[in-house]
């Protein structure tokens, strides 16, 4: 799976959001209150995978959108620390992405998105990162193919992508929108990609293993605490997930896709590959946030 020769660049495209992460707790009380831990923080599954890839060290480039709020600024700087190349635009009259995400007692999480300008995506501005760009992978948040005003964004990005010989993965991204907008469609719109990440929800919303197969060359799925498989027609290949204290589960799946894409690109099999996505899941469920620490300097 080698893209542009030599290069070692990602292309991510898809959503950046602001998460405000609420941890109640106790159970919510209906029209009463709840004593709550909330932080806020950056957040987008597609702008999470370009943050960790970044600390492995692969450059990292973001398409999305912004909006032209207050919000803005903070979640851009947050990108730039973390060493990810921004090449999205403004959408005037938009509001930046918000996604507030309720967190149980153990660590799982329950999402309420509002995509906000990232669902303004211009298809010419994907095509034109591509072209722009020597890219050896491109890695496409789900989300930007349910909903419909960022789906001909989505579907230009893995057509171009197509056209230039550069490998292409996916993220599922959520259960519920994917039976929205159903498995056959969701599978035409993803077929001949070399990766598609799902976690066991999604798998099923997708009409299972055998379903998938058909339409990519292997599927990398995830299983929370029961680690993560690498599926081809051929076979599997599985690994555990690495103990770990679970502080929280926001961007887990994020990390994984991150850790993958990047060993992959390093000449890794599938069996080193999945290792290297549950080491830095591991790392994200061990600590507050979707992303991984700010790097020094």
């Amino acid at each position: 799976m080698a893209g542009v020769a030599g290069a070692r660049d990602v292309l991510v495209v898809g959503d950046l959001l602001v998460d405000v992460v609420v941890v109640p707790s106790g159970p919510l009380e209906h029209a009463s209150d709840v004593p709550s831990r909330v932080r806020a923080g950056g957040g987008g599954s597609a702008a999470n995978t370009a943050c960790w890839l970044a600390s492995t060290g692969h450059p990292a480039t973001l398409v999305a959108m912004v909006g032209d709020d207050a919000l803005a600024p903070g979640a851009l700087a947050d990108l730039e620390a973390a060493g990810v190349t921004f090449a999205g635009a403004v959408a005037p009259g938009a509001a930046t992405g918000t996604c507030i995400v309720l967190v149980d007692p153990d660590g799982e999480r329950t999402m309420l998105p509002d995509r906000g300008a990232n669902d303004r995506l211009d298809p010419s501005l994907v095509v034109g990162a591509l072209e722009d760009r020597a890219a050896a992978w491109v890695h496409l948040s789900g989300y930007t193919l349910l909903d419909e005003g960022s789906r001909p964004a989505g579907q230009a990005a893995l057509e171009r992508a197509r056209r230039l010989g550069i490998p292409v993965s996916v993220d599922a991204s959520s259960a519920g929108p994917l039976r929205h907008v159903g498995a056959a469609a969701f599978l035409g719109w993803i077929d001949g990609i070399h990766l598609l990440f799902a976690n066991d929800d999604e798998v099923a919303a997708l009409g299972g293993e055998a379903a998938c197969l058909p339409h990519v060359d292997a599927l990398v799925a995830k299983h929370g605490p029961a680690g993560a498989s690498w599926v081809t027609a051929d076979g599997r290949t599985s690994v555990p997930a690495e103990p770990v204290t679970l502080v929280d589960t926001v961007g887990a799946g994020d990390a994984l896709d991150a850790g993958v894409i990047a060993a992959v690109l390093d000449g890794a099999d599938p069996r080193d590959a999945l290792a290297a996505g549950t080491r830095l899941a591991a790392q994200a469920v061990s600590r507050p946030g979707a992303r991984p620490p700010h790097r020094p300097g």
